[in-house]
């Protein structure tokens, strides 16, 4: 089982993407909750960062099973080399997987309060879904929106455990200073999630939101929300004035548009059949890393 389930992981879970990507994010994110509260002065990543960065990449791992497990009938006839359907791992191997991934994520977030307790909903909630699929067969595979609007509590309740995370290292309590952070850090995740499915050219049975909206609706979605995004996060770190909840440094938030314009430039002045793969996945990359960044240097200078 153990070498079944290192193939897996390199097929389906490549380290050297996922440790970096759910490393920062989880940092990222955190210094984002930080920047938006003006109760928090002088943050430093600490050792709950340290623990928020690896549940993080442990999560994202099971969250990969789960997505798997779910799409095995659909990978059996459309992507059948994939580490699961080709047999290189089996859904046993995943349950275990699973099962003991969210017992070491519930020890290694005990005793941080209601940081594990949004740990718990967020595993809780994935797995649910889950139950819902195997059982029920719903949302129906080809129902893409049905589907991103079922499994977007993920993402909203895994960024909520890293506002637990700020709120148990500072003794703080809960605020609405936490809604701009999530709502930039959602928006910025769908810029990957739409930019990743746009495409002119389907393939018999692809599952994207193309089917729904058309490729060119579609990648004005990608656009807008990435636009969104930074707006959100200028308007949390407001850089253009002076004040103690500002950050002059916030400006550097909206370097990662560069991506989008490249891939923008890609699918409408190339004509690409496809959004280019890379330059989303490097907008959400260096969102997380510049969200830190900005935190580092501080709120006001002044």
């Amino acid at each position: 089982m153990i070498n079944r389930l290192g193939r897996y992981v390199l097929g389906s879970y490549p380290p050297a993407f996922y440790l970096p990507y759910g490393i920062s994010w989880a940092v990222g994110v955190t210094a984002l909750f930080t920047l938006a509260d003006p109760r928090v002065t002088g943050w430093r990543p600490d050792g709950g960062v340290l623990v928020a960065a690896l549940t993080f990449a442990i999560d994202l791992l099971l969250m990969r099973a789960l997505d798997d497990i779910r799409d095995l009938g659909y990978d059996r006839e459309h992507n059948p080399g994939r580490p699961l359907p080709s047999g290189a791992v089996r859904v046993g191997d995943l349950a275990v997987l699973i099962g003991v991934g969210v017992v070491v994520l519930l020890v290694l977030n005990a005793g941080r309060g209601i940081a594990l307790v949004a740990l718990a909903v967020q595993l809780g909630y994935a797995l649910l879904v889950l139950a819902a699929d195997r059982l029920l067969g719903w949302p129906p595979g080809d129902d893409v929106v049905t589907g991103l609007l079922v499994s977007f509590p993920v993402q909203i309740l895994i960024n909520l455990y890293l506002y637990a995370g700020v709120l148990h290292q500072t003794g703080l309590g809960p605020s609405w200073h936490a809604v701009l952070p999530l709502l930039t850090a959602a928006t910025a995740y769908l810029h990957l999630e739409f930019a990743r499915k746009v495409t002119r050219e389907l393939r018999p049975g692809e599952r994207s939101y193309v089917r729904v909206w058309g490729a060119e609706r579609t990648a004005v979605l990608a656009v807008v929300s990435a636009v969104v995004s930074v707006a959100f996060a200028l308007a949390l770190t407001d850089p253009w004035q002076p004040g103690p909840s500002s950050s002059p440094w916030g400006w550097l938030v909206v370097l990662p548009l560069g991506f989008v314009v490249l891939g923008a430039n890609g699918f409408w002045r190339g004509r690409a059949a496809r959004w280019p793969v890379l330059p989303p996945a490097l907008f959400l990359l260096t969102s997380f890393v510049l969200y830190l960044v900005v935190a580092l240097l501080g709120k006001d200078t002044g």
